[in-house]
């Protein structure tokens, strides 16, 4: 990172380090953090651990921060901090399925910062398919990397054409859908899973897919509301559910 990426990036962190303090350097104060919404204090206790679930927990912490959260101008450099820091989650402890899916995690983030083409040039979608296959590898239970892996194929598919994104990436329809299915039933009543889903429904399954989509919104705006993070999905979810019922 630059001298300027790291300066913006201390601007965005630097008076957590004030006011989180020394005290408080556990995993479940990392996650009570995190659970409150606080992601950046998160991030700097998470970070301090110095193992593996820390790092992927601040890389975590600072990709749903910048994301949903970050002013438009901090957000590369905190996508780029957690990538840092996902990279040295896999690092620490290359068994570790959290810190291959928050590596993933974070590389997706700072893709969309650069554009869609631009990330897949250089390279970074099959750096992220590599790593939700290396997380599933480890876990094939993580429903997350299933969603996740899910979203990828579409969302190549969507942005390079069908026939380039089997022959070029690997990408298609069918893997998304069985990825899909398999994330709903290792977390039924999941509202991101279920929103992520509706929101591939058209490209997957054209004209009944845009008839589920809106079926699908309102059913994930009706589960009972969790953590942050999960009103963080709602509200994105309510806006996307008013400017389909608007168009």
């Amino acid at each position: 990172m630059n001298l300027t990426r790291l300066s913006r990036l201390a601007a965005v962190v630097g008076p957590l380090l004030l006011s989180a303090g020394a005290s408080a350097q556990t995993i479940e104060d990392a996650l009570a953090a995190y659970t409150d919404g606080r992601f950046l204090e998160a991030a700097e206790i998470a970070e301090a651990l110095g193992t593996s679930d820390g790092y992927a927990l601040a890389t975590k912490s600072l990709a749903i921060h910048g994301y949903y959260l970050a002013a438009e101008e901090e957000k590369q450099a905190l996508f780029e901090r957690a990538m840092e820091l996902g990279e040295m989650a896999v690092e620490a402890d290359p068994g570790n399925p959290e810190a291959h899916y928050q590596s993933a995690h974070a590389l997706g983030r700072y893709s969309q910062t650069i554009g869609a083409m631009t990330a897949l040039r250089r390279g970074y979608g099959g750096r992220i398919r590599d790593l939700l296959e290396a997380t599933l590898a480890r876990d094939s239970t993580r429903w997350d990397a299933h969603l996740a892996l899910a979203g990828w194929h579409a969302d190549i598919v969507d942005r390079a054409g069908r026939m380039m994104a089997r022959i070029t990436y690997g990408a298609n329809r069918g893997e998304s859908t069985t990825h899909f299915e398999r994330a709903m039933a290792l977390n039924p009543g999941s509202r991101l899973v279920i929103f992520e889903y509706a929101l591939r429904m058209p490209l997957l399954k054209g004209r009944e897919g845009r008839e589920l989509q809106r079926e699908m919104m309102l059913e994930a705006s009706r589960i009972p509301l969790g953590d942050a993070y999960d009103r963080l999905v709602q509200e994105r979810l309510l806006a996307e559910l008013e400017a389909l019922e608007g168009g």
